[in-house]
């Protein structure tokens, strides 16, 4: 939370719409996708770590950041779209993939409209390729009354999401006690997207499956799911039933790579390295 940063740049990905990256570092480049309404700005521990050895770009997704806010495109398969895209403008081989939350939404979506051939490894950050289910044992957001109650109650006013935000952030991102100007910086990420998006990103995430695609990675490339603590006991079971071949790591809450940066960059460098 520096009040200055390294410049990042734009890549048109249609007429009018520019998707905002950061481009650090040379080497085997590392993808990061940032989750539901986030920036580029979330992962500032893993960019200065991991542009030292490695290229390292982060985004921030259509509607979100500094990126173009449209009134079209708010859904992952458009997301993905624009992400084959900007791997293709920046020519990138052998890509390390790493989805947050819903960023796994846009990784997986790649992997349904590119497949894996630009692909080294996927790295997911605690989620499920199927958000929702009516399967008890299957690893999802939430019971559909609550995932459904969220929306009808945060997500119809400025006001209502960024009381979500405030309530995701204290209670299931963050496992310490947030500072006033942490609790801040949070919140005004996804404040740069408009409501009435945030809403669509929603939905569009929770009604999301990629099991199939999950699937195919599992078969083909080197993977990792890296899941929070307090869910850790179905999640872990889901992957491992599912994914037998993905690893998987257990560390913090839903912002771990944020909050426990130095464990969690062990715990990505060292996948990178066994690859």
């Amino acid at each position: 939370m520096n009040s200055y940063r390294q410049p990042g740049n734009y890549i048109e990905v249609e007429p009018g719409v520019e998707i905002y990256y950061e481009d650090r570092g040379t080497g085997t480049p590392i993808v990061f996708v940032p989750g539901w309404t986030f920036t580029t700005e979330v992962f500032v521990h893993q960019m200065d770590h991991f542009s030292k050895t490695h290229r390292v770009i982060a985004i921030d997704p259509r509607s979100q950041g500094r990126s173009s806010i449209t009134l079209h495109g708010n859904d992952y398969p458009t997301h993905a779209a624009d992400l084959a895209k900007i791997i293709k403008a920046l020519d990138l081989q052998d890509v390390v993939l790493v989805g947050w939350s819903f960023g796994c939404l846009e990784a997986w979506g790649y992997v349904r409209q590119e497949g894996t051939k630009a692909l080294k490894a996927m790295v997911y950050i605690d989620l499920s390729p199927k958000p929702l289910s009516v399967n008890p044992q299957d690893w999802v957001e939430g019971p559909l009354d609550e995932i459904a109650g969220a929306y009808n109650t945060y997500l119809l006013s400025r006001k209502g999401q960024r009381d979500f935000v405030t309530y995701y952030a204290d209670e299931i991102m963050v496992q310490r006690e947030l500072s006033q100007e942490e609790m801040f910086w949070i919140v005004e990420q996804s404040l740069k997207t408009p409501h009435y998006i945030a809403s669509a990103l929603f939905a569009s995430g929770m009604f999301s499956n990629y099991m199939e695609e999950a699937k195919l990675v599992d078969e083909s490339l080197p993977a990792l799911s890296i899941i929070a603590e307090h869910w850790a006991d179905k999640a872990v079971a889901f992957m491992q039933k599912n994914f037998p071949r993905t690893k998987i790591a257990v560390l913090g809450g839903h912002m771990m790579f944020w909050e426990h940066a130095e464990k969690f960059n062990k715990i990505l460098g060292d996948f990178i390295a066994s690859l």
